[in-house]
């Protein structure tokens, strides 16, 4: 009897050691658990703020990206606003001098308007003069070379009197010939390049210019749109592409002396 009693004691200690290490090692797993959840949930808002942080930066380039992309699109269309408007101006008063002149000739019903002019020359010459006038400082900005010739206002409207002086020559001088006159105008146009630009893109867009405007004045006096007196180049005056060639240089130098100062237009990386 005082084995079994001695052998159930012992036995019953054994299971109490047993159930006390089991719950020792249950209490340890679950302040385990309860400490991870814990460094878990301390370490998420530092990680979002952390994301935030790096976030940041990126928000912050992307708002002054879009500001600057709205302030140069805002810019471009100041622009293209005055340029059509002097554009449109210019031929209004120069056309008139040519038709007063009896260089160019319109139909009667065409003469009779406000403007003595065609409906449809104001907005074309504006819309060229806008597309000219941008194109000018754009061929610089992808050649690299600025053009900082003579890079101001009284300068731009020397060069307008000059153009106009250069049209006015055309209607108003008489020589024996329209070569002579050709001729002369040629030298008066390189003279106005050579002053106020001297740049070889501009020599390059206004040989351009003068060229495209040519071809389309021979199509449109081809199909009876308008016609000029004494055509002695492809139905129409020989010193007309000087014409062509000196507009083309003036607009540009005001399309170029507009686009001082604007903020460069955004690239994306």
């Amino acid at each position: 009897m005082p084995r079994l009693e001695s052998c159930a004691w012992s036995c019953s200690c054994a299971a109490r050691g047993r159930h006390r290490t089991q719950l020792g090692d249950t209490a340890a797993g679950l302040a385990a658990k309860v400490g991870e959840m814990l460094s878990s949930s301390v370490s998420s808002p530092s990680l979002a703020l952390v994301g935030r942080g790096a976030r940041s930066p990126s928000t912050s380039s992307a708002t002054s990206s879009t500001s600057s992309t709205l302030n140069w699109s805002q810019h471009l269309v100041q622009r293209s606003v005055v340029l059509f408007v002097v554009g449109a101006f210019m031929a209004l008063v120069l056309n008139l001098l040519q038709i007063q002149r009896n260089v160019t000739l319109f139909p009667d019903e065409v003469i009779s308007t406000l403007f003595s002019s065609a409906w449809w020359v104001p907005p074309c010459c504006g819309t060229a003069a806008a597309v000219v006038g941008l194109l000018y400082p754009c061929i610089d900005s992808h050649l690299g070379e600025p053009h900082k010739f003579k890079r101001e206002w009284a300068s731009v409207m020397r060069c307008i009197a000059v153009f106009v002086g250069i049209n006015h020559a055309s209607a108003k001088l008489d020589f024996a010939n329209n070569v002579q006159l050709s001729l002369t105008l040629a030298a008066l146009s390189l003279g106005l390049w050579w002053t106020f630009d001297r740049s070889r893109s501009g020599l390059g867009l206004g040989i351009t210019i003068a060229f495209v405007a040519t071809l389309i004045t021979q199509f449109l006096v081809y199909n009876g749109v308008y016609q000029y007196t004494s055509p002695d180049f492809l139905y129409i005056r020989s010193w007309l592409p000087c014409i062509f060639f000196s507009g083309g240089v003036t607009v540009g130098n005001i399309g170029r002396q507009l686009a001082m100062g604007i903020p460069e237009k955004p690239h994306n990386d």
